[in-house]
């Protein structure tokens, strides 16, 4: 597996102001691999530490801060004996053992000399329920499931990636075949290291189903596992299972109603947030206006996501034969699937966070807004070959944006008002 966040944790080693890291993420997206990995390969030692189930590091932690005394626990709980100049310590699940989060304060006042990734599979959750934390003395680098690029050099495709980065549009055009079959068993497998990693061990999507279906079942055990209130637990699973049937409607805004007749935001605000911070769910808000900072402009309105599409299209039970149907995958749930790729390459791909826009009465949406510096490009969405565009032209006749962006099936091609993508090729548009 290659991925591309060990470029960043490359970059942040040779940082001269080095923080300790934590890697946000949701369960099973790669975390605790990419931190070995990038030990094993960028130092001469890797002191792992798992923090789950681990009464020593809580009696280690629940003394002083003491750096020296915390430094010879660790050496003799790992088995390595530490050197700040060539080991990489790693803290994983630290959530279990909250002093450790606090203690990070103390390795980046007293002793930043020390290499320190920390990462937990519900970390979110339990900072958002008040763990004490060092605000200021840490530096965070989220983790998504393998975007399209990662997916090609897990396959051996590398020289396709590179094509997307060579931008050489008449030979991507010649072999745009391999790219639509590759994104066709993309959104089927999607993006979560285990399913990639059967899927090229065994060229089985069946195998694949099962890795995903597990994972569900994984999810929704850790609801009752870590949601100690019954009430919101219940609520919490009603969002979860919502989700599909929300992004099947013409109109993909989140609605209460779509859970219990006259449910209000109010009832469900604990529950989402739960999901937002288990990192199992992505919301991509709604703007009045398209100005800056976006974030200022944002209403109530929001459209929620999975955070894998593969996930997406096994809890949608969509029957493997349909990757043999052309291109209806692409189209399946009125394109619910090709906004949920496309959310997720975004995300991967630059730092900034996602909107939509809307008017007041619902007659005209852009599938998504973004930041770029001082810009704000509108991105519009067609899960096929149509290019018509009527939204993205009115946006762009109200706001008259520096450029605007249309991804679909279609070549690439450049319009007066409008650039249109290929989907296969949407990491050329950041």
């Amino acid at each position: 597996m290659k991925r591309q966040i060990l470029e960043k944790l490359h970059h942040w080693k040779e940082k001269a102001y080095r923080k300790p890291l934590i890697i946000q993420g949701a369960r099973q997206v790669g975390k605790t691999w990419v931190m070995k990995h990038f030990g094993n390969t960028a130092f001469e030692q890797v002191a792992y530490i798992n923090f789950d189930n681990n009464p020593r590091m809580k009696n280690l932690f629940s003394g002083d801060y003491e750096i020296e005394r915390l430094i010879f626990g660790l050496k003799i709980e790992s088995g390595v004996d530490i050197q700040a100049e060539n080991t990489l310590l790693i803290f994983d699940e630290i959530q279990e053992v909250p002093q450790a989060l606090s203690a990070l304060k103390y390795f980046y006042e007293n002793a930043p000399q020390f290499y320190i990734i920390a990462a937990g599979s519900l970390l979110g959750v339990s900072l958002h329920q008040g763990t004490s934390f060092p605000v200021g003395k840490v530096d965070f680098l989220p983790l998504y499931p393998m975007n399209f690029t990662e997916f090609l050099w897990a396959l051996g495709k590398s020289h396709l990636a590179e094509l997307l980065e060579m931008q050489d549009w008449a030979l991507i055009t010649t072999m745009k075949s391999h790219y639509i079959e590759l994104l066709r068993q993309y959104y089927f497998i999607g993006g979560m290291p285990e399913a990639v990693a059967v899927f090229v061990q065994t060229q089985n999507v069946e195998e694949v189903r099962l890795v995903q279906n597990n994972l569900l079942v994984a999810y929704e055990q850790d609801f009752s596992k870590h949601i100690a209130d019954n009430n919101t637990m219940q609520k919490v699973r009603a969002l979860w299972h919502s989700i599909p049937e929300q992004l099947a409607k013409e109109n993909k805004k989140f609605t209460y109603a779509h859970l219990q007749k006259g449910a209000r935001s109010k009832e469900y605000e604990i529950a989402l947030q739960w999901l937002k911070d288990s990192g199992l769910v992505l919301a991509v808000p709604r703007i009045k206006k398209p100005h800056l900072p976006l974030n200022t402009y944002q209403d109530n309105a929001f459209k929620l996501f999975y955070l894998d599409v593969g996930l997406l299209t096994a809890k949608t039970k969509l029957d493997i034969k349909i990757l043999l149907e052309g291109d209806r995958l692409f189209t399946e749930f009125k394109g619910a699937l090709t906004e949920q790729f496309v959310l997720q390459q975004l995300l991967t791909l630059q730092p900034n966070p996602l909107f939509y826009w809307a008017t007041e009465k619902g007659s005209a949406e852009v599938d998504f807004i973004l930041q770029q510096g001082q810009t704000i490009t509108p991105i519009e969405v067609k899960a096929e070959e149509n290019l018509k565009a009527k939204s993205l032209k009115v946006y762009v006749e109200q706001f008259q944006p520096h450029r605007a962006i249309r991804l679909s099936m279609a070549d690439f091609r450049e319009q007066d008002w409008l650039v249109n993508v290929p989907l296969y090729a949407i990491k050329t548009i950041v």
